[in-house]
C-alpha cells in the first residue's frame, strides 16, 4: 500500500447497533489489522434531533464485546480529533463557503413552507416526490435565481439558510469500488444534497469528506445503501481536496431478512435478535433482545458475522479473529446481499461452546444461574460440569437446562417411568448400591459402572432395567449425560444421599 492503511467507522448515536453495522466494523477492524493500519471509530452526530441518550456508550460496550476495539476514538483518543462530530463543528463552514465561492454550491433560503409548495406543486403519478435538481433549482429562491446583492443583504440579516451542492448536468463520475468494480453515474438524475444546514452543522454528505480527509482515511468500506450518495461525495473530494487524496471504497452487501433487507422488526416478528447486545431505547422503553443475552460467545458471533457475504474459498467455516484476520480478504465480498440463517448461527454458536474452552464463557454462564436463584462458588466444580455437558449446548443459557441438577438435587421425580416396573428385588438393589457407593476410593465412572455391573449380577437383574432408575433417582427425569459420569461429578455422599431419597419417594408411591 502507497500510504498507512486507516479506515473508520461512523456511526450515529441514535439506537442500538444492528448486524450490519457491526459486520462492517468486522470488514474495516480486519482490513487494518491486516495492513498493520489503524481503525478508527468517529461519533457521527451532525443530526441533533436523533440524537439517543446512552446510545454511543453502548456502541462502545459492544465493539468491546466483539473484541473489536478502535485504535483512535472519543474513549481511545488520537492525533486527529476531535472524534465526535458536533465537536468538529467550526471546521466544516469553511467547505462549504469555498464550494460557494468555487460556483460549486449555492445558498438556498427556501422556508419549509416554500419546499412544501414546491413539492405540492410539481407532484404527479410518475414523480410523487420531487427533488430539489437542476430542473427545480431555478424556481426556489437561492442565490443562483437572486442578486449578489440580495444574498449579502440576507445574509447580513442572518436569514435562514442551508448551502446545497450544484450538481452539474449530463456528466458521468466514476469510481472504481473495491467489491463491485467500475460504478458509474449520470450527475442529472442526482438532487442538489443540502451540505450544511440552517443550524450550522454539516449534514452527512459534507462531513464524511472533510472528515475522512482531515483523519486521512486511506479506505472507506460501508453499505451500499450509501451508493446512491457517491457521486456527490466523489464530486465534493474533486472540488476540495482532488481525487487523488480520496479513498479507495468498497460498498457492502445488505444483509437480507425473510423478506427483503434485515430489519428490527424482523427480530421481534421471527424470533431471533438482530442487535449484538440488548438495547433499550430510553424514549420508548421498548427492548430488543441482544445476541450476547441469547447467549452466543463473542467468537461466534463474530464468525457468523464474517460468513455474511465473505468466504475465504475454501469449505471452512470456523474462523477465531485472528485467523479471520490473516484469511480476509475485500475482493472476496461477494456483490449479492447474505441471508442471515438463524439456525446457521446457531450451528456457529454450539461449534464454538464445543472448541473453546468452558473458561471462556463459564463468567457468563454462572450469571445465567444465578438469575434461575443457584448461586455457583466452586469454579472449578462449574468447569468440570461445563466440559461433560458443553457438547449438548447451542446457547448458552442451554446450560442450565442440561446441568441444573448437578447444583440441585431433585425434589421430584419422573416416578411414572419407574414405578411400572418396579419391585422389591429392585429396592433392594439400590439400598445395597448406595450403601457400598460410600466405601469405594476408587471414584470415577468406569469404577462405579463396574461396581454396578456386578451387584446387578449379584442380584440377577439385568443392568439395563436399573440404569434408567438410576438417572431419574440422580436428576430426576430422562436426561442428561452418562449416568456413571454424573455420579462420578456428584460425589459418593450426594449420590447415596439423591439415591436415598428417591427409594423413599418410590415406597411412598407403593
Amino acid at each position: 500500500m502507497e500510504k498507512k492503511v486507516r479506515v473508520r467507522f461512523a456511526p450515529s448515536p441514535t439506537g442500538g447497533l444492528h448486524l450490519g453495522g457491526v459486520r462492517t466494523v468486522l470488514y474495516n477492524y480486519l482490513f487494518a489489522k491486516q495492513h498493520q493500519g489503524d481503525f478508527i471509530l468517529r461519533i457521527e452526530d451532525t443530526d441533533q434531533s436523533r440524537f439517543v441518550e446512552g446510545a454511543e456508550a453502548y456502541i462502545f460496550e459492544t465493539l468491546k464485546w466483539c473484541g473489536l476495539e478502535p485504535d483512535e476514538s472519543t474513549l481511545h483518543g488520537g492525533n486527529y480529533g476531535p472524534y465526535r462530530q458536533s465537536e468538529r463543528k467550526d471546521s466544516y463552514k469553511k467547505y462549504a463557503i469555498q464550494l460557494v465561492e468555487q460556483g460549486q454550491a449555492y445558498y438556498a433560503f427556501d422556508t419549509p413552507e416554500e419546499l412544501d409548495a414546491m413539492r405540492t406543486r410539481l407532484r404527479t403519478e410518475e414523480n410523487p416526490s420531487p427533488q430539489y435538481d437542476h430542473t427545480v433549482r431555478m424556481q426556489m429562491r437561492n442565490s443562483l435565481t437572486i442578486s449578489d446583492s440580495e444574498t449579502k443583504i440576507l445574509l447580513s440579516e442572518q436569514t435562514p439558510f442551508v448551502i446545497r451542492i450544484k450538481m452539474p448536468v449530463g456528466e458521468t463520475v466514476r469510481f472504481n469500488d473495491m467489491i463491485r468494480g467500475e460504478v458509474s453515474f449520470d450527475t442529472s438524475t442526482v438532487d442538489d444534497k443540502v451540505l450544511l444546514k440552517a443550524d450550522g452543522m454539516p449534514t452527512y454528505h459534507l462531513a464524511v469528506v472533510a472528515d475522512d480527509y482531515q483523519m486521512k482515511i486511506s479506505h472507506a468500506f460501508r453499505g451500499e445503501e450509501w451508493l446512491p450518495s457517491a457521486p456527490v461525495h466523489i464530486l465534493l473530494w474533486k472540488y476540495l481536496f482532488g481525487l487523488d487524496a480520496m479513498p479507495q471504497w468498497a460498498h457492502l452487501p445488505l444483509i437480507m431478512g425473510p423478506h427483503g433487507k434485515l430489519s428490527k422488526r424482523d427480530g421481534s416478528k421471527y424470533g431471533f435478535p438482530v442487535f449484538a447486545m440488548n438495547w433499550k431505547d430510553p424514549k420508548t422503553g421498548e427492548q430488543t433482545e441482544g445476541f450476547r443475552e441469547r447467549g452466543f460467545t463473542t467468537e461466534a458471533f463474530v464468525n457468523l458475522l464474517a460468513m455474511l457475504g465473505w468466504n475465504d474459498g475454501t469449505e471452512k467455516e470456523l474462523f477465531s479473529l485472528d485467523e479471520l484476520v490473516q484469511s480476509f480478504s475485500i475482493d472476496k465480498v461477494h456483490k449479492s446481499g447474505a441471508k442471515f440463517d438463524f439456525e446457521k448461527a446457531k450451528w456457529f454458536n454450539h461449534e464454538w461452546i464445543k472448541t473453546l474452552p468452558v473458561t471462556a464463557y463459564a463468567k457468563q454462564v454462572k450469571s445465567l444461574f444465578a438469575e434461575k436463584g443457584i448461586v455457583l462458588e466452586n469454579d472449578e466444580y462449574l468447569e468440570e460440569v461445563l466440559s461433560l455437558v458443553k457438547d449438548r449446548c447451542t446457547l448458552l443459557a442451554d446450560f442450565y437446562e442440561h446441568s441444573y441438577f448437578f447444583f440441585k438435587a431433585p425434589r421430584e421425580w419422573d416416578l411414572s417411568a419407574v414405578s411400572p416396573k418396579w419391585n422389591e428385588a429392585k429396592a433392594t438393589f439400590f439400598t445395597s448400591f448406595s450403601k457400598t457407593l460410600l466405601s469405594i476410593n476408587d471414584w470415577n465412572a468406569a469404577a462405579l459402572e463396574n461396581l454396578f455391573k456386578q451387584l446387578a449380577e449379584q442380584a440377577a437383574i439385568k443392568p439395563g432395567e436399573l440404569q434408567l432408575p438410576l438417572r431419574i433417582m440422580l436428576v430426576g427425569g430422562k436426561f442428561g449425560p452418562t449416568v456413571f459420569e454424573i455420579a462420578q461429578l456428584l460425589g459418593k455422599e450426594e449420590t447415596s444421599e439423591r439415591i436415598t431419597a428417591a427409594l423413599y419417594a418410590l415406597a411412598q408411591e407403593q
